[in-house]
């Protein structure tokens, strides 16, 4: 596994951090932008994936058709997320077509054209992204469970509102960018092979200038209703749950992760041996940890029947209050066994490793060594992951769903 890291901060306070990866040709990179959902102004739920479209709809000397041909002339897969916090606009490619790459990322980002006509289409496609949810309940249940249980506006729809969307103008979104693209707020992730100085050198070029500028914390509001229903005269049920846990900063937060691996690490975990295999309750099962920086928690979904949507939920809060009450060796090893395949898994990836290097930066203000965190998973037993359950018994839990009928939530 990787040890060596790379990291360099321009004199703005962009940070640039680096994960060499031997054994591959290929290379990936983030541009960490502070402009994630939970810090766009009120009433404009949905904008980051409105701004993530539209900037790249022309940029610098390229017309959008000429600038999608140059993307695609390098070969590269465009990757783009809103987060919470983030908005994250990055790719991953050949090593060799590193250079020019950058090169266009610093005109998206740096140089947008932002014409109304092309707002216009990517403020649509992302109204259809929020219309095609209908379709997806699993996701939309999710959306809506994060909405809820974290305090406002941490669980802001990362996809969007309709009617906040269709009130978005193009100066709204203009000054979303002016104010959220803050580079010496930025932080820049790559990992696969490449040539650190050279990419320090290329990035200071490009993205240097400017002074300092400090981004402002979120502030906190309350958290939402413990139990929302929304109405769908489908034949199933959805079914999402979340309760608190604690933050990736805390020293439990290992113990968490094993927890609740053996809530849910595999067809052999509590959840969908107890909740399907044996009782047979629902199609489609499973939890895991979601962690911000400010707050984290469980969440799990079901899919069942609305026969059995009731008893499901019963089941699914029995499993997690049950947790504390005892948990086997043999449990224990096979949490960890999946845990570490996980991050073997990820090691091999150039993509999944420039996110988390940027993501850990971003909450740890460091980056953990794979070594690191295999260690520390290891050093996990039955006596301490049982002794972080029974200080953080899982009790609060909020509840959403999807179906032709509400449950009652104890």
């Amino acid at each position: 596994m990787a040890e060596k890291f790379d990291i360099h901060t321009l004199k703005n306070g962009m940070v640039l951090l680096g994960e060499p990866m031997e054994a591959v040709q290929s290379v990936a990179f983030d541009f960490m932008l502070p402009a994630g959902a939970a810090r766009l102004p009120d009433g404009c739920c949905g904008a980051g994936n409105v701004v993530a479209d539209w900037v790249f709809r022309g940029a610098g000397k390229r017309d959008s058709r000429q600038l999608s041909d140059a993307l695609d002339g390098l070969g590269l897969v465009r990757g783009r997320s809103v987060g919470a916090s983030h908005l994250a606009i990055g790719a991953i490619l050949e090593a060799g077509n590193l250079a020019p790459a950058l090169d266009l990322h610093a005109d998206i980002i740096l140089r947008p054209h932002l014409k109304q006509d092309q707002f216009d289409l990517a403020r649509q496609l992302a109204v259809d992204e929020v219309l095609s949810l209908d379709d997806e309940p699993r996701q939309k249940v999710m959306l809506k469970l994060r909405e809820q249980f974290y305090p406002s506006p941490l669980g802001r729809s990362t996809v969007g509102e309709i009617a906040e969307l269709k009130a978005l103008t193009a100066e709204m979104s203009r000054s979303i960018i002016e104010d959220g693209f803050n580079i010496s707020q930025t932080i820049f992730s790559v990992a696969g092979k490449y040539d650190f100085d050279a990419i320090c050198r290329r990035i200071e070029k490009q993205f240097g200038t400017g002074r300092r500028e400090s981004v402002e914390p979120v502030t906190l509001g309350r958290k939402g209703g413990k139990y929302t229903h929304i109405d769908n005269d489908g034949a199933q049920v959805h079914i999402g749950l979340m309760t608190e846990t604690v933050k990736p900063t805390d020293e439990d937060y290992y113990n968490a992760r094993v927890a609740i691996s053996v809530l849910s690490g595999g067809m052999s975990a509590r959840l969908f041996t107890e909740v399907r295999e044996k009782r047979g309750l629902c199609y489609a099962i499973g939890a895991r940890y979601h962690g911000l920086k400010e707050a984290a928690g469980v969440m799990c979904y079901a899919g069942t029947t609305p026969d059995k949507a009731q008893e499901t939920l019963d089941c699914i809060i029995g499993e997690f209050n049950r947790l504390g009450d005892g948990i086997s060796k043999e449990e224990i090893a096979r949490a960890k066994v999946g845990l570490k395949s996980a991050l073997i898994l990820q090691s091999e990836s150039s993509s999944s490793r420039a996110g988390a290097i940027g993501s850990d930066y971003d909450i740890l203000g460091r980056v953990r060594s794979l070594d690191e965190i295999k260690d520390r998973i290891e050093q996990t037993t039955a006596d301490s992951v049982l002794g972080f359950l029974q200080n953080n018994r899982f009790r609060d839990f909020t509840v959403v769903t999807i179906g032709p009928k509400p449950v009652k939530v104890p």
